[in-house]
């Protein structure tokens, strides 16, 4: 689990959160739209929905916005058909890489998903070769000093967590997707600050890499989430707790 908030705390370092704020409310335009369409524009009644919303509030994107992608998911305005897929392979090292996409030309985003993949030392494989070492789980991280352990444990226990678990710096709190909103709730409730609290694909095996192997697949990474049509990208690597961005 601990390669998960390792890369997570990499994205924070590496910073240019600015440059990238057009692409990441992209996406989650994407997101939102795709939720609608596949549910309904209710975010109590479409769960999913509710997530996207939520996540693009933490984004600060602005509510007009919001609004019009559940609209055009709604097919009150007009807007672009997405189709949703899932690839997968390996990057650098052998870690497995899962790629979430959403894209309007699918032979478009296979083709530069592959080129992304071989540039950086990675290859495409087939439909379930690393799916099966990813589960869907509810993930949020508290910094340790925010709260007491056993406070902590009792609380998101108590909310229905799956597990809390000591990654050094901080803790790591595990939940089936359907509890996740009402764990994070009770902990917010108590005052206490999740960071990047989301649904996401929790490797159930690591994979170590380190070095320069390390560099290029956070280069692999980079490069495929800058592709308009990837979404998410997930990975069971274990990186070093001391690697240096160049």
């Amino acid at each position: 689990m601990s390669g998960h908030s390792k890369w997570a705390n990499i994205k924070h370092k590496k910073g240019a959160a600015d440059a990238r704020r057009g692409k990441i409310f992209t996406k989650l335009i994407k997101e939102i739209t795709v939720a609608a369409r596949t549910g309904s524009g209710d975010l109590n009644s479409n769960p999913r929905l509710r997530a996207a919303v939520m996540e693009a509030k933490a984004e600060n994107m602005p509510k007009d916005n919001i609004e019009r992608a559940i609209k055009k998911g709604t097919g009150e305005l007009e807007g672009v058909h997405y189709e949703e897929s899932t690839y997968e392979g390996y990057g650098p090292g052998g870690v497995a890489v899962l790629i979430d996409s959403l894209a309007d030309n699918k032979n478009r985003a296979v083709s530069e998903i592959r080129h992304a993949l071989a540039k950086h030392g990675g290859n495409m494989g087939e439909s379930g070769c690393v799916a099966w070492m990813f589960k869907k789980k509810g993930y949020m991280v508290v910094e340790k000093g925010a709260v007491a352990e056993d406070t902590l444990m009792e609380v998101a226990l108590e909310a229905g967590a799956e597990d809390v678990r000591d990654d050094g710096d901080s803790f790591e709190i595990i939940t089936d997707p359907d509890t996740f909103e009402d764990v994070k709730a009770s902990i917010e409730a108590k005052g206490i600050t999740l960071v990047d609290p989301e649904v996401t694909m929790v490797p159930q095996t690591m994979t170590p890499v380190e070095g320069e192997t390390a560099q290029r697949l956070i280069r692999l990474i980079e490069a495929l989430e800058d592709l308009d049509d990837v979404q998410k990208v997930y990975t069971n690597a274990d990186l070093p707790d001391d690697l240096e961005m160049e």
